[in-house]
């Protein structure tokens, strides 16, 4: 999954990203107040730019959260509020209201929201969170509160046949530093048996789509490996612990600088041996590199290219349940 920044039209550099590496999901990045129908002149953009292998096209996604994190605005989007002005509605009048937000995504192009956030912040921590305190992104100090508004996003977008993806697994909210913009951000507290573990068990449960898995270091779980690299994070604690068999998708390894240190193709190997299946990448001008890097290995090594070969199919089935792609047996 690809980056492109929401406020100017897909040009040929762009394009020829997309054409070389047959970039199958777009993520549109940066604040816009072009209004559903500016949008939606852009989603119409990329999936004519997008290369369609037997008809398969991308799927696009936004980060629509709410409060300071809604990308898409203007005319056609309603004003989401964070997510703490959310938590205080009723389970079943934000589910309602979150079908409204999907609906208005799915007119503009967009079937895939990076959303809801399942983290918990504790009250010691509140605004000195970074990525989700101090954004106001979380539903609230205890995962009881947390759980069930995150579930009701979950089910409003897919009322609307918008896709989701819970995230930070396996929790960033006791964290200080933003992993978007430091490095060496830990969480020295949650365990694979954490409490905070309840909203995204709760959220798959309701149907989420996908588990956006965070880029920090959970030191008592995998001690000084990023989430996205941790076999234990990404197959023991979501595959097993969760059960869940959707898409696994990485936080954002392009531009993040958390991960900055590792090169871009190495990024994007140890995300899916560990059995991740989407890689998103914030910066177009490293997706060459990562695609080269997976390709390569791929062809060298039976046992990885199963997996990738796996890790697809889980990505197809997911564009097919968003209209993207027909799984349908050819004719005889």
């Amino acid at each position: 999954m690809v980056g492109k920044g929401a406020t100017s039209p897909v040009d040929e550099s762009f394009r020829s990203v997309l054409r070389e590496t047959n970039a199958g999901s777009v993520l549109l990045l940066e604040n816009t107040t072009a209004g559903r129908t500016g949008v939606k002149r852009l989603t119409d953009q990329v999936r004519d730019a997008a290369v369609k292998p037997q008809g398969v096209g991308p799927l696009l996604a936004a980060d629509q959260e709410g409060g300071l994190v809604q990308r898409l605005k203007g005319e056609g989007f309603e004003t989401i509020p964070a997510a703490t002005e959310q938590a205080k509605l009723g389970d079943e009048e934000l589910q309602q209201r979150v079908k409204t937000w999907g609906e208005e995504l799915r007119q503009a192009g967009i079937d895939y929201d990076l959303a809801p956030v399942a983290d918990t912040v504790p009250t010691s921590v509140g605004r000195a969170n970074e990525p989700v305190g101090a954004l106001r992104r979380g539903y609230g100090a205890d995962p009881n509160q947390v759980a069930p508004k995150a579930s009701a996003f979950v089910k409003g977008m897919a009322e609307a046949e918008v896709a989701t993806s819970v995230k930070h697994f396996p929790n960033l909210g006791r964290v200080r530093g933003n992993t978007d913009l430091q490095s060496g951000v830990t969480d020295d507290q949650t365990t694979r048996t954490d409490p905070a573990l309840k909203p995204f068990r709760d959220a798959v449960a309701a149907g989420a789509d996908s588990v956006m898995v965070s880029t920090a270091i959970y030191s008592k779980i995998d001690p000084g490996k990023q989430g996205t690299f941790s076999r234990v994070i990404v197959t023991d604690m979501i595959r097993d612990d969760l059960g869940f068999d959707g898409v696994v998708i990485s936080d954002d390894m392009g531009a993040a600088k958390q991960v900055a240190a590792v090169s871009p193709g190495d990024r994007a190997l140890r995300f899916l041996e560990a059995g991740g299946d989407l890689v998103i990448n914030g910066d177009p001008s490293i997706q060459r590199e990562m695609y080269a890097a997976v390709r390569d290995k791929a062809a060298s090594d039976p046992a990885f290219a199963q997996q990738v070969t796996e890790s697809a199919a889980r990505v197809l089935a997911l564009k097919a349940q968003q209209g993207a792609a027909s799984c349908a047996a050819p004719a005889d």
